[in-house]
């Protein structure tokens, strides 16, 4: 059931990565980007869908994944707060508790209150691109350390 649950919700992130990817390959055209405003409505389009992607894939790693990928290999996460979760995590080597926080961070702030000032969007938009491929490889170490437990548990039975 739970290794069920853990395949589905890898097939998403799967799915929001690859949508991602999509989104980069549109924006690298125009990189580096000087001006937002003279950006084309594509990759207008394709940073919003990022910021939209890289949102989804968060929400679903701190919502779902993290707390079942442990729960999966056997670790007792009944009552323990997020912050435990991002600490045994951090132990495992999937996650930087810090850079967590700076994608919450970022997130809150490119979705909440997108900048006016020129220089700040350019900046932001930067800054997602940096981090989505960070969160990416987040997602892909922990569903590559999922697949090596239930690897083993298949040749252990």
């Amino acid at each position: 059931m739970l290794q069920s649950r853990l395949d589905s919700y890898f097939l998403e992130a799967n799915r929001h990565i690859e949508l991602m990817q999509d989104a980069f390959k549109a924006i690298g055209r125009v990189l580096p980007i000087n001006s937002y405003d003279e950006l084309g409505d594509l990759e207008k389009f394709a940073i919003n869908a990022l910021i939209f992607r890289f949102s989804k894939l968060q929400d679903l790693l701190g919502a779902k994944i993290f707390r079942s990928y442990l729960e999966f290999s056997d670790f007792n996460v009944g009552g323990i707060s997020f912050f435990d979760i991002l600490k045994e995590l951090e132990k495992e080597g999937v996650v930087d508790i810090d850079n967590w926080s700076e994608f919450r961070v970022l997130r809150n702030r490119v979705a909440h209150d997108y900048p006016q000032d020129e220089e700040e969007i350019v900046q932001s938009i930067e800054l997602i691109l940096k981090k989505s491929k960070e969160l990416i490889m987040i997602s892909r170490k922990l569903e590559d350390k999922f697949n090596e437990i239930k690897l083993k548990r298949e040749r252990d039975n």
